[in-house]
């Protein structure tokens, strides 16, 4: 069984039983007691569990408030981190954009740009791209990823979609995460959002992730991409302030105080 394999097999186990012992990892997995050992604490520096005496528990992180609460929270933070994720970009480029409320702000400002091809599984940024575009000839292009359809999220998601972003290549892909870490990276609390978020990483040539400053520090359940492999991360000015911007300074390539 490939480690990979094994990793969804014990995030599953996690999330009925929220315990597990080594034993019955070793025991559903077929694998040896060394194996379960080092995929535990591989899982642990992802932030995706504790591990304690004889086994592991599910980490005790919260998941988001529904989309139509975080749409009305921190706006003037997040209108400012969508103007300097904007700067980063050039007419002509082909971006990925993940359901969140910090790209669905920098959707609108995305209508200033031309030319632009927005690669997107969120059914309202979609909507709103295409919205802007009427009437206008811009020369972009808006691609809706199909999958199921998240009601909470109002996105697309699922191993289709996942498939899908694998056909595309993207200048940048701008994701907005649920945490951001120095040491665990960009994280989210659902498992299929964490995929959808990580095929666009791979599949972008340049990762900007969007975080206000209640985001900075924190950790979830899933780590979608490491710090060291984030280009840049973009955050309102607050972030001064929070103690663990000095160790993402030190853990990503590039920090931008919007």
């Amino acid at each position: 069984m490939l480690q990979e394999e094994r990793f969804l097999r014990i995030r599953s186990l996690l999330a009925t039983f929220s315990r597990l012992s080594v034993e019955r990892i070793m025991q559903d997995l077929a694998v040896s007691r060394e194996t379960v050992r080092r995929d535990l604490l591989e899982l642990e520096g992802l932030g995706e569990l504790r591990r304690g005496h004889g086994g592991a528990v599910a980490t005790g992180a919260e998941p988001e408030p529904p989309l139509a609460v975080r749409l009305v929270a921190r706006q003037r933070e997040k209108r400012a981190i969508a103007r300097a994720a904007i700067a980063l970009l050039e007419p002509g480029q082909t971006v990925f954009l993940d359901t969140g409320s910090t790209t669905a702000l920098l959707a609108e400002a995305l209508a200033t740009l031309s030319g632009m091809t927005v690669i997107t599984n969120s059914l309202s940024i979609a909507l709103k791209l295409a919205g802007a575009a009427e009437g206008r000839d811009t020369g972009g292009r808006t691609v809706l990823l199909g999958g199921e359809i998240d009601v909470k999220t109002q996105a697309t998601c699922g191993a289709g979609t996942v498939e899908e972003i694998r056909r595309y290549r993207a200048d940048v892909a701008l994701l907005s995460p649920v945490a951001m870490h120095p040491k665990h990276g960009a994280m989210s609390f659902e498992h299929h959002e964490a995929a959808i978020a990580r095929a666009m990483a791979e599949q972008a040539q340049q990762l900007v992730i969007l975080a206000d400053h209640a985001k900075i520090g924190q950790a979830s359940r899933v780590t979608y991409a490491r710090s060291a492999d984030i280009d840049v991360v973009v955050t309102d000015a607050a972030s001064r302030d929070m103690p663990a911007l000095p160790a993402l300074r030190r853990a990503c390539e590039r920090v931008v105080l919007a």
